[in-house]
């Protein structure tokens, strides 16, 4: 497998830019060097600037290249379309201008990537991993949804050949199993493709390695997580929004964890999977003094068992 293992902000805590507690993004790009990645994710929307040279720069000085931008945003809201296209358009008219990553044989899409993920919404926030109870949209919602989905889509690879790939998150409205299935239907491949994250998958009660297998022939793109099992069985029982259980640390380096990455890195060699792979270990932002060892663990893990 010609599989590249890259970083992201959130496993230095960032997530929300509104948080006072983040760190310098500078700092994460450094650490994220340090640490022997070669590639990151540019992190929420406002995190990292949109200036083209200041941000070229930096990545240039810690020998780093974009993987991928992010709209982590409320898709439901029809009163949100317009800022959904804003940011779409500033976000891929910086990754689409800074240098590319290389493209290996057989990766369906070449790098950056634009994951698409839903998130803002409190009754789904506090029903995260519980499909049993987590309210489901109504038909005209869900349509709403996948019409902002397509217009981000198409926007992304129409004026900046960027590759949009939509990521179910836990505490969105594309979080469980039946939501996956639904939306895959809705919007076709030729229009975006799927980013599966094997912590979410887990977290919303799925197999990592089935739910890999099952989706195969829509997965342009991968991010790794892994879970503290105990922590994980605590917070199933709290009400809990999903970063507080983070912050609580469900949320633990590669390999440390209760997911099977030997049934994990088997599952993406059966299907041909190729190109890049992010880590990422959410986390509060306060902690953030453990991250440099922590995102070295997950890479000296990864690394041990097969993975570039």
């Amino acid at each position: 497998m010609s599989i590249h293992i890259t970083s992201a902000p959130c496993c230095w805590g960032v997530d929300d830019v509104k948080n006072p507690h983040l760190p310098a993004w500078t700092q994460v790009l450094r650490e994220a060097s340090a640490a022997g990645y070669r590639g990151i994710e540019l992190g929420p929307y406002g995190y990292l600037p949109l200036e083209i040279e200041t941000v070229a720069q930096e990545l240039s000085k810690n020998g780093l290249s974009i993987v991928a931008g992010t709209i982590f945003d409320d898709l439901v809201s029809a009163a949100n379309g317009d800022n959904l296209l804003r940011q779409t358009h500033e976000i891929c008219g910086l990754i689409s201008r800074l240098p590319r990553l290389p493209t290996e044989p057989g990766q369906r899409f070449a790098a950056p990537y634009l994951v698409v993920m839903d998130w803002g919404h409190d009754e789904r926030d506090y029903a995260a991993g519980h499909p049993e109870r987590a309210p489901r949209l109504a038909p005209a919602d869900w349509t709403r949804l996948v019409e902002h989905v397509r217009q981000i889509a198409e926007l992304s690879w129409r004026e900046y050949g960027i590759r949009s790939v939509i990521h179910p998150h836990a505490g969105g409205y594309i979080e469980f199993a039946d939501e996956i299935e639904q939306i895959l239907r809705d919007i076709p491949h030729e229009t975006a493709g799927l980013c599966l994250d094997t912590g979410h998958a887990y977290y919303a009660g799925m197999d990592p390695v089935a739910t890999l297998l099952r989706h195969s022939d829509r997965l342009d793109y991968v991010h790794f997580k892994d879970i503290d099992r105990q922590v994980f069985d605590q917070v199933m029982g709290q009400r809990i929004r999903f970063f507080e259980a983070c912050a609580a640390g469900v949320m633990c380096p590669i390999g440390q964890g209760v997911l099977d990455y030997d049934g994990i890195r088997q599952a993406l060699a059966e299907i041909g999977y190729q190109g890049y792979i992010t880590v990422e270990q959410e986390r509060d932002p306060r902690h953030a003094g453990s991250v440099l060892a922590d995102v070295k663990a997950s890479r000296d893990f990864l690394r041990g068992v097969g993975f570039h």
